[in-house]
Parts: structure tokens; C-alpha cells; sequence
């Protein structure tokens, strides 16, 4: 049995002492609460959680969540439909999903961070109007591979616009976690890439990552810690 798919409630930001804390759900000595500022966005997010992916300390999905008002986190392994999903009806035609994929023929990260592909990997030529009409984006959550089990599924992600990363620089995670690839980020990299650009605010992407900043730091704090 996974856990209940229902809506999962937004935090109070306070840690008690000596243990998980139970709001940003990060380890003892790596909360990161005071760093965490609920934000509006124009733009919902939604993200499907792998069950696994909940026990990984590392994991960013819970705080992408507590970062963005406007945001749906669902842990699961499929759903029958983003309608059924989120309660209420919607356009396929105006939501994007983080694409697990690359295009054929990548720019440079300054001419198109954000790709618009076809089913064949083909950047479309219609991408700005695309990206201007999304009411949302969706995530997937998990390792490579269980964001790939995650994809397959849930077949309505076929419906969605398949959008790309084209970051200029790799993951904030650097030595802590290995990528499969130089675009791959952290869920709540990500959001705030993306957000920053769907929404045209760029100072979206520092103000959602200080919670996941903080938590960088604390992570690579802790081998200096046990060697000094």
C-alpha cells in the first residue's frame, strides 16, 4: 500500500531538538527551516513523488513543495489522469513535464534555456508561444529510474508538452550526488529554473533555492566537521 495521494499540507516552519524534524523532514543538524520562505508563482507545480524517493536525504521534492504556494506534491506510482490528479479540470494542452530525454540538437544555454521538443526529440519552432500559455509544469521525483517507472506509468504525461533543461551550469549538488547528465538537477533546481523563466522573474531561481542552498552547505560542512 502507498501512502494516500491526498494533498500533503504545508508546513509550520519550527524544528524541535534531537531529531528529524518533522516539517522539512531533513535530518538532525540538517534543517533547514529558517531558510524556508512559502513563494506565489504564476505558474502550478505539480510533483509526483516516487514512494521510495521519500526515505533519500538528499531528496528535494518535500521542500520544492514548502518553497512554492502554488504547488502539488503527490507521492504514488501512477494516477489515471492529471484531472483525477488534481480534482478539477484541465487543459493537457496547456501543461509542460520536465522531460526525462534530450534534444537532438542543443543550443547554448544562453540562446534557449528552456526546450520545447517533439516526440522525436525535434526542438519546436512554436516553443515561445507554448511556454507563454502553460498553467503548469509537472516533475517527476526520483532516481533516474524511478522517474523513468514514474513516466511510464502514467501514459497522460504523453499529453503534456515535453520541456528540457539547458541549464548553463550543473547541479548545486556537486561531489554530494552524481547526475547522469550535465542538465540533470535537483527537483527543486528545477522548479526554480524554470519558474524563473515561465514566469519571466529572475529573481524566482535564488529565492526558491535558499532553503536547498542552506542545505548544500550543511552537507559539505559535515566531513570537516568529523576531520577537525
Amino acid at each position: 500500500m502507498f501512502p494516500d495521494s491526498n494533498p500533503i499540507e504545508k508546513p509550520r516552519m519550527s524544528c524541535p531538538p534531537h531529531e528529524s524534524c518533522p516539517h522539512c523532514q531533513k535530518a538532525e543538524g540538517l534543517c533547514v527551516c529558517a531558510a524556508i520562505d512559502p513563494i506565489d508563482t504564476k505558474t502550478t507545480v505539480v510533483i509526483l513523488q516516487h514512494p521510495q524517493e521519500q526515505a533519500e536525504s538528499l531528496g528535494t521534492g518535500w521542500l520544492t513543495h514548502c518553497q512554492l504556494r502554488n504547488s502539488v506534491l503527490r507521492v504514488g506510482l501512477s494516477w489515471p489522469s492529471l484531472r483525477r490528479l488534481l480534482e478539477q479540470e484541465v487543459d493537457m494542452k496547456r501543461w509542460g513535464v520536465l522531460y526525462l530525454g534530450s534534444a537532438k540538437d542543443t543550443p547554448r544555454p544562453e540562446e534557449n534555456p528552456l526546450l520545447v521538443l517533439s516526440r522525436s526529440g525535434e526542438r519546436l519552432a512554436s516553443a515561445a508561444s507554448i511556454l507563454r500559455s502553460l498553467d503548469g509544469i509537472i516533475l517527476l521525483d526520483g532516481t533516474w529510474s524511478q522517474a523513468k517507472a514514474l513516466w511510464w506509468r502514467n501514459p497522460w504525461l504523453l499529453k503534456a508538452h515535453r520541456l528540457v533543461l539547458n541549464p548553463p551550469s550543473r547541479s548545486r549538488y556537486g561531489k554530494l550526488r552524481r547526475e547522469p547528465r550535465r542538465e540533470s538537477l535537483a527537483v527543486i533546481e528545477a522548479a526554480a529554473f524554470a519558474l524563473a523563466r515561465l514566469d519571466h522573474r529572475p529573481d524566482l531561481e535564488a529565492l526558491i533555492l535558499k532553503p536547498f542552498d542552506l542545505l548544500v552547505d550543511k552537507l559539505k560542512a559535515i566531513p570537516a566537521q568529523k576531520n577537525g
